[in-house]
């Protein structure tokens, strides 16, 4: 991937400098300039930049999406607005894509494409079909860059719930889109894998399977997160064949993913935990009773599955826990606003 140089811009600061190093390299130069024209408190809270040919230039940010102008500056009126062309998005394809389809054909297959950094850009545009399967994307119409940004720490005042004797107990964390549940689930895995001094445990080994590498955010076979020492990554693998495989060869203590729901993904986990395995999962869902409506997963709950159970919200701000619940008497442990009392807020 090319390398932008401007002596001005390495003066900004440290989040300017690991947008451009990780980020902006995927962008057209005249779009780049753009973004090094923002105030440094937008580029530190952008969460998403969204290309879409004809359309304005658009971030997200605190779950607010705004219009970047045509002279760097954050615009209301869309008519002030950069509009993305197709030209823009053909060049930034061929730089996310370091100008080699072929070497990234199965990421591009599923849709999305890791960068180095862990950030994850989505593609759509023409899929074109081999015997019924997607064998590529074509016709790039639309691009989404989603800034991946780990936080450590964040979980340690969570850990004391989720363990029992120092033993870990089965834990599924709820929350609707972008509350902050990945990140959560990626410091709670750190902090297992490498063990904490309070409460004091050494480590346990923990086993990922990250079917969209949103966890670990593997790039060239390099995880760009820190997922701690005693982890083993499946990337990219398919939940319930991960799952199995891991049971089959690595000997877990714990095994993590991502967003469970499908009846092979339910069968997986019972074969875990039938090999004595414990399980830390998320589902995206609002509140139990969603998730109870879901028959795949209303067993799980009602046989008490889950010892642990996360509820999530962006009220008042991401990554709120609003309620820490034993799933087995299905009782409250602690709720909102526990966070606020022990500085808490955890994303």
């Amino acid at each position: 991937m090319g390398t932008f140089k401007d002596k001005n811009f390495e003066k900004k600061n440290n989040c300017k400098t690991q947008l451009k190093q990780n980020v902006l390299e995927a962008l057209p130069l005249n779009l780049r300039d753009l973004f090094i024209r923002l105030p440094s408190e937008k580029i530190h809270d952008i969460e998403e930049i969204r290309l879409r040919v004809n359309q304005p230039l658009m971030i997200s940010a605190k779950n607010k999406n705004f219009f970047i102008g045509k002279e760097g500056k954050i615009v209301t009126n869309i008519c002030e607005s950069y509009q993305v062309t197709k030209k823009d998005i053909e060049k930034a394809y061929q730089l996310i894509t370091d100008y080699s389809l072929y070497a990234l054909e199965e990421e591009i297959r599923s849709g999305f494409i890791t960068l180095k950094g862990g950030h994850r850009v989505g593609i759509c545009g023409t899929t074109v079909l081999n015997n019924g399967a997607i064998k590529t994307i074509k016709n790039i119409s639309g691009l989404n860059i989603r800034i991946s940004k780990q936080k450590l720490d964040i979980s340690n005042k969570l850990i004391p719930y989720l363990l029992n004797n120092n033993e870990f107990l089965n834990t599924l964390i709820v929350s609707p889109p972008q509350c902050g549940k990945t990140t959560l689930l990626r410091d709670i895995i750190r902090n297992l894998s490498n063990g904490m001094k309070n409460p004091s445990f050494s480590g346990f080994n923990v086993a990922v399977v990250d079917e969209r590498s949103e966890i670990c955010g593997i790039y060239q076979g390099i995880p760009q997160n820190d997922v701690g020492f005693k982890t083993d990554i499946l990337d990219a693998c398919p939940k319930a064949e991960g799952m199995m495989m891991l049971i089959r060869s690595m000997s877990p203590h714990i095994i993590a993913t991502d967003e469970i729901g499908k009846k092979e993904d339910i069968f997986a986990i019972e074969e875990a935990l039938n090999a004595g395995i414990k399980l830390i999962t998320t589902v995206h869902g609002r509140n139990l009773d969603e998730i109870h409506r879901r028959n795949n997963l209303k067993s799980l709950l009602l046989q008490g599955i889950f010892e642990r159970i996360i509820i999530l919200s962006n009220q008042p701000k991401v990554g709120t826990i609003e309620k820490i619940i034993d799933g087995k008497k299905n009782e409250i442990i602690d709720s909102y606003p526990f966070l606020d009392r022990r500085n808490g807020l955890v994303c």
